[in-house]
């Protein structure tokens, strides 16, 4: 069997919305409820942060003008596929910028890099950028994401307070390496 070719066509160009958020809740509209919109349906401040190809890690690192930590929330492993429930926090004063879930297919990353995410004291992107690991970052979706209660208090948002997120998928050395959602504060 080729590399990847557990991957079925559509996971190679677009990371599923519901997929990626039924890896950790039963119930996507547990998470929240999200609606497709585009970039100029988006408002600022979410539009530069999230309609881009570039890292979320380095454009909430510009944007906010602190380092970020990561916190894993929670993990999972199915076969050579590693996910994980995450937040990014600044570390000036610890407030949670960004919740993400993100899905590596280990296959395609080296066994450093590897080690390195899984050890869960550096954001994904950080890894592969300090790794010089050849990546491009593939912007597929914008989501209006009206946040379910545990988003609302992960991310100390007011009642009611709608927010913006995107899905994306990361090529490692021209394979589709890591699904993301990845959902920012303003």
């Amino acid at each position: 069997m080729a590399k990847g070719a557990e991957l079925n066509d559509r996971q190679r160009t677009t990371p599923d919305l519901d997929e990626l958020v039924r890896l950790f809740y039963d119930n996507p509209s547990e998470l929240g409820e999200f609606t497709e919109v585009s970039a100029a349906e988006t408002p600022e401040p979410f539009r530069e942060l999230l309609a881009h190809d570039h890292h979320m890690t380095v454009t909430v690192e510009r944007f906010h003008g602190s380092a970020v930590d990561v916190h894993v929330l929670k993990t999972d492993t199915v076969g050579s596929a590693y996910s994980r429930k995450i937040l990014l926090s600044k570390q000036s004063d610890g407030k949670v910028v960004q919740f993400g879930i993100v899905r590596l297919h280990c296959d395609f990353l080296s066994d450093i890099v590897e080690r390195e995410i899984k050890s869960e004291k550096i954001p994904v992107g950080r890894v592969l950028i300090n790794h010089n690991v050849l990546r491009q970052v593939q912007l597929t979706s914008l989501w209006r994401v009206e946040p379910g209660q545990e988003l609302s208090e992960r991310l100390a948002l007011s009642p009611g307070q709608v927010i913006y997120g995107r899905t994306a998928l990361i090529f490692c050395d021209g394979e589709p390496a890591v699904e993301l959602l990845e959902i920012v504060t303003p």
